[in-house]
């Protein structure tokens, strides 16, 4: 099976969205726009552990109803005032905080940075609601519910609770919950060194829901 996912150079994915595309989405998910999002932490407590680095990709439709992933925002994360970070995740994830080409942002502009393009992107597809597409999703929103609390933002595009879990996803259609292997499995590749990668992981979550839920019946 190969990566047959409509691309985000598509015309579709032009200034010009057809108004079918429009429809179909606004009542693909009802009113939910589904935005694949990872974080990268510090540790695995929300409210302890420090957010470090975030990634989105809003998910776009063509004028077929086929969903495709649409372009990737991303922002590194200046470690919140008393949250701790656990060496241990350092390692995991590769981030060095002093890096110079690191470019982190506090967290209140972090979190602009990433909800502008998901609320350009509701506007579009006239969906009341972003819904979060992660895997082990819950932990994501969790993150990004606690930085929304902690810098008191207002204007948060996501659903507080719901979410699309694409280990689930995963499991129901390729047997596999890692994501690695559910990618590999859906025949989207995966590369172990560009792993633990905010981006790198949204990009792939983003291809195995599209994959997933256009596979799905649609009526």
């Amino acid at each position: 099976m190969t990566d047959d996912l409509p691309r985000s150079d598509a015309p579709a994915a032009a200034d010009a969205l057809p108004a079918a595309a429009q429809r179909l989405m606004a009542t693909r998910f009802r009113g939910f726009l589904p935005v694949a999002v990872d974080v990268e932490t510090g540790g695995f407590d929300s409210d302890r552990h420090a957010l470090l680095e975030i990634a989105a990709v809003p998910i776009e439709m063509d004028e077929n109803g086929l969903l495709y992933p649409g372009q990737t925002a991303s922002a590194h994360v200046v470690p919140a005032e008393g949250l701790e970070i656990d060496p241990k995740s350092l390692e995991i994830t590769g981030i060095i905080l002093d890096h110079p080409f690191r470019l982190a942002k506090v967290e209140r502009d972090a979190l602009d940075h990433i909800f502008t393009p998901i609320r350009a992107a509701m506007k579009k597809y006239g969906c009341q609601r972003a819904i979060l597409v992660g895997h082990n999703a819950h932990f994501d929103l969790g993150f990004v519910n606690a930085a929304v609390n902690r810098t008191g933002h207002k204007r948060n595009p996501f659903h507080p609770f719901s979410v699309f879990d694409t280990v689930t996803l995963g499991g129901i259609a390729y047997g596999q919950t890692v994501l690695a292997r559910a990618a590999t499995a859906a025949g989207l590749g995966w590369d172990a060194d560009e792993a633990h990668s905010a981006v790198y992981d949204t990009e792939q979550t983003a291809k195995l829901f599209c994959k997933v839920a256009n596979s799905w019946p649609r009526t």
